[in-house]
């Protein structure tokens, strides 16, 4: 695979020699974005501050397994995505067993976001998902915020491509009868 070509190469490499000075700079690079994803997987700030400062002494102490393959970026929100369901894992709330019989359930796209102010529609939707159980609000979170694929999904929780689809279904389906009762949704 060709190497990516990453606009903070430098630093990475200082990073490398021992440089708490090149740590810093790429901690305040990322650290937001990163807590952002870990507080969108786990729910709660004081986890996803933990999750992140660990991510980020993994990152730096195995700083030498980055191949430079995607981003420095992508590669870290890759360790921060599996230390937050590692968190998940332990409270033993992690994902539904799901009964793969029910991976044809209808996918009910009927809700319509009127005419509505965005940033209102965009907290009220940032907050049922937070409000969710952790098996949704995962599924939720990284397929809809962090943008991986259902097969991506798959692979990180160590799912059935299925199970990931009627899980997600499921999510879907939930967060749309949870928003369904505020005033931006109409049938």
């Amino acid at each position: 695979m060709e190497k990516y070509v990453d606009i903070n190469a430098q630093l990475i490499d200082d990073c490398r020699q021992g440089s708490s000075k090149a740590q810093f700079a790429i901690y305040k690079l990322y650290y937001k974005a990163m807590y952002n994803t870990s507080f969108r997987i786990v729910g709660s700030s004081a986890e996803a501050e933990d999750v992140m400062q660990d991510a980020f002494l993994s990152a730096f102490n195995n700083i030498d397994n980055y191949r430079g393959e995607v981003s420095f970026g992508a590669w870290l929100k890759r360790i921060v995505v599996n230390r937050s369901l590692d968190v998940l894992r332990r409270r033993r709330e992690m994902l539904l067993d799901v009964d793969e019989s029910f991976a044809n359930l209808p996918d009910n796209d009927s809700l319509q976001l009127d005419t509505v102010d965005t940033t209102k529609a965009a907290a009220l939707i940032r907050d049922a998902i937070m409000n969710m159980p952790d098996n949704y609000r995962v599924l939720l979170s990284l397929y809809l915020l962090e943008g991986y694929t259902h097969d991506e999904i798959a692979q990180i929780l160590g799912m059935t491509d299925v199970a990931v689809r009627t899980g997600y279904s499921r999510a879907k389906k939930k967060l749309q009868e949870t928003l369904k009762n505020t005033d931006i949704w109409t049938n």
